[in-house]
C-alpha cells in the first residue's frame, strides 16, 4: 500500500514529474535575477561609481572588526565571525561588489537584456570603485588605530605572498564560486532573514577559509601599505588583484552562473526571443 488516496472514480491520481514542484521558484528566482540584472547593466555612471565606492567602505567596515578582533584574540575564526558585519551592511545597504556582479549581470545577458560592453563597464567600474572605497577606509583604520597596523601587515602578506600558483589560483576560484552562490541563494527568496544568514554563512567561510578575493583582501593589504609595515610593495598588490580577480571571474562565471543558466536554459531561450521581439537586443 502506498500513502496515495483514491479518488471518487476509483483511481489513483496522476504524480507530478519528479523535481516539478521546484520549478516555480526557480521560474521567480530567474524573473527577479534578469529585472535586477538590466537595472544593473544600464545604471548611469554616477549611481554606479556611488554603489562601489559604498561597497568598498561597507567591506571596510567588516575588515575593522576582522583586525580588531584579531589583534585582540589572536583568533582567525573569532574574527571570521566579526567579518560577516560587512556583507550584512551590503546587503541591508544594498551596495554592490565587484563578485557580486557575476550571476545577475551574466544572466541578464544571457537572456538578451543588456551588452557585453554594458557588462564590462559595470565590472570596471564596480572594481575600480570598490578598490577606492576600501584605499580610503583602509586609511582611516591605521591612522585611527595604530595598533591594528602590524596585524594587517601580517594577513594581508598572506595574500600578498601567495603569488601566481596553482593554489591560489583555486583560492580565487573557490572565492568566486561562493560569493556568486551567495547571491543565487539571496535571489531565490524574499525573506530578509533568509538572505542575512546567506550573508554571514558565506561571508564567514570566505574569510574563515582565507579565499583568495579581489577587493577584500586588497582592502587588508591596503592597511599593511597604508601602516608603513607591510613587508611586501604595490607590485605585489597590483599581481594579487590580476590574479584573484581572473580566478574571481572563472569561479563565479565557470562553476556557478553558467551551470545554473543551462538549469533553466528553456527560460534563457524564451526571454532571449521576447528580447529580440521588443527590440532590446544591441
Amino acid at each position: 500500500m502506498t500513502g496515495d488516496s483514491i479518488d471518487e472514480h476509483g483511481s489513483l491520481p496522476l504524480r507530478s514529474p519528479a523535481g516539478s514542484r521546484d520549478e516555480p521558484e526557480l521560474e521567480e528566482a530567474f524573473d527577479r535575477i534578469i529585472a535586477e540584472g538590466r537595472d544593473r547593466l544600464g545604471r548611469p555612471l554616477l549611481p554606479l561609481v556611488a554603489t562601489g565606492l559604498l561597497g568598498g567602505v561597507d567591506v571596510a567596515v567588516g575588515v575593522l572588526a576582522f583586525l580588531v578582533v584579531k589583534h585582540e584574540t589572536g583568533q582567525p575564526l573569532l574574527a571570521a565571525a566579526a567579518f560577516t558585519i560587512g556583507f550584512i551592511a551590503l546587503l541591508l545597504a544594498r551596495s554592490e561588489l565587484f563578485t557580486e556582479n557575476f550571476l545577475v549581470p551574466v544572466t541578464a545577458l544571457a537572456a538578451g537584456n543588456g551588452s557585453f560592453s554594458r557588462l564590462v563597464r559595470l565590472w570596471l567600474v564596480t572594481l575600480a570603485a570598490n578598490l577606492a572605497g576600501g584605499f580610503v577606509m583602509a586609511g582611516m583604520i591605521v591612522v585611527a588605530l595604530p595598533d591594528l597596523r602590524g596585524t594587517a601587515a601580517a594577513t594581508g602578506g598572506h595574500f600578498a605572498t601567495l603569488g601566481t600558483s596553482w593554489r591560489s589560483l583555486a583560492l580565487a576560484v573557490l572565492a568566486g564560486a561562493v560569493i556568486t552562490l551567495m547571491t543565487r541563494m539571496q535571489h531565490a527568496t524574499n525573506d530578509m532573514g533568509v538572505k542575512l544568514v546567506a550573508a554571514v554563512a558565506m561571508s564567514f567561510l570566505l574569510v574563515g577559509a582565507q579565499l583568495f578575493h579581489s577587493i577584500l583582501d586588497s582592502i587588508v593589504m591596503f592597511a599593511g601599505l597604508l601602516g608603513g609595515q607591510a613587508h611586501y610593495s604595490w607590485a605585489d598588490w597590483a599581481i594579487a588583484l590580476a590574479w584573484s580577480s581572473l580566478g574571481n571571474l572563472l569561479g563565479g562565471i565557470g562553476l556557478v552562473t553558467s551551470i545554473r543558466l543551462l538549469r533553466v536554459s528553456h527560460r534563457v531561450e524564451e526571454a532571449q526571443r521576447d528580447a529580440r521581439e521588443e527590440g532590446r537586443v544591441a
